[in-house]
């Protein structure tokens, strides 16, 4: 942990992420009143801290860290280690004054992985189909179908998952999925896998949605691809032509993404005729 007032250090120190020791670390924080954190994404282990951290309420950003790494370079840092990397976090978070966004919390999070991981084994299940018709031998063909059967068996069980998750959130669940499933090409997963990863619904900024449709480096894969057939569907139906294809595809995912979020914001169904 690095603490830092207008770029100088003011103190830094290191922490386990257990419950009391994070109850510490946000004490300690608020003793420096600073204005907010910045972690790293560490493959999940920095939802503890950051979760830890909002229920204390100090502001917690979550930077990718491509972005980090560019800020570190362009100032001079190469060198890599735990005490570097949380002064140039710290002086990054200062210096850029990131956008804020809203931490998942506990049930929010665990549908996301979820949908996260049901994103996953349908990614498999066309790999595997994709592989069954260029099986190179009878053997070889005989092995894929059981593994599809496999992937079919443990998909029925993350979807099960997910609709126990769903049915805890009623009724306000139904009422957003609804809202979302009003606009056209927006079906059931696309509409659940907005509502779990994005913030409180309608409390997304413009900024955080262009960098979720892709048009910044820190954009959320699982959310952008959701949009994909949707947004294929419309380059095909030629409301972007002339432009490329990848090109298109963003412009409509990020459009698509912004109005859904403002109609969410004033509980208003989509209408084509004021989108």
């Amino acid at each position: 942990m690095a603490a830092v007032r207008q770029g100088i250090m003011i103190e830094q120190w290191r922490s386990t992420r257990s419950a009391a020791a994070l109850r510490q670390v946000a004490d300690r924080l608020k003793h420096h009143a600073v204005s907010g954190v910045i972690v790293e994404p560490t493959g999940g282990l920095e939802r503890m801290v950051g979760a830890a951290l909002a229920a204390a309420g100090i502001v917690t950003l979550r930077i990718d860290a491509k972005r980090v790494g560019d800020f570190a370079r362009a100032h001079g840092v190469l060198a890599k280690t735990d005490a570097i990397d949380a002064r140039v976090l710290a002086l990054f978070g200062e210096r850029m004054q990131p956008c804020p966004r809203v931490w998942l919390d506990e049930q929010r999070q665990q549908l996301a992985d979820w949908v996260a991981r049901q994103q996953q084994l349908t990614a498999l299940r066309t790999a595997e189909r994709n592989r069954l018709r260029r099986a190179p031998s009878p053997q070889v063909s005989r092995s894929i179908p059981r593994t599809l059967g496999f992937l079919e068996r443990e998909l029925e069980r993350v979807e099960r998952a997910i609709e126990a998750g769903w049915s805890e959130r009623e009724p306000a669940r139904r009422e957003s999925e609804a809202r979302l499933r009003s606009m056209p090409g927006v079906g059931v997963k696309t509409a659940r896998v907005l509502l779990a990863h994005l913030p409180e619904p309608g409390r997304a900024s413009r900024r955080e949605i262009a960098s979720i449709a892709g048009l910044a480096p820190f954009a959320w894969a699982v959310v952008r691809s959701a949009f994909y057939l949707a947004s294929w569907t419309a380059v095909r139906a030629g409301k972007f032509r002339g432009e490329p294809h990848q090109l298109a595809l963003t412009a409509v995912a990020s459009r698509m993404l912004v109005v859904l979020n403002e109609r969410m914001r004033t509980g208003r169904d989509y209408d084509s005729a004021h989108a």
